[in-house]
């Protein structure tokens, strides 16, 4: 999975924005905010991934425990494909 081409992600002050242009703006049109742990998720979806590989990028980051890190990992990912921001 990878974020879908056309939303476009900038970060300022420690959070992260997210946007869809082009042709995204028919998927879905608003503006995302987000924490630095979604992020982190966003920034490893500008490159082909998995849910298991951003759990483990996390895991080496952020003291936290694994199932933890997953749930969220997964709960984040759920709310970008309900808007339709990744590619599958």
């Amino acid at each position: 999975m990878k974020l879908r081409e056309g939303f476009i992600t900038y970060e300022t002050d420690g959070e992260q924005f997210m946007v869809a242009a082009g042709e995204a703006i028919h998927i879905f049109r608003g503006l995302i905010r987000s924490n630095e742990t979604a992020g982190f998720i966003v920034n490893c979806l500008k490159q082909e991934t998995t849910e298991e590989k951003i759990v483990d990028k996390m895991a080496a980051e952020y003291n936290a425990p694994k199932s933890v890190i997953s749930k969220d990992v997964r709960e984040f990912v759920d709310k970008l494909r309900m808007i339709g921001a990744l590619d599958e």
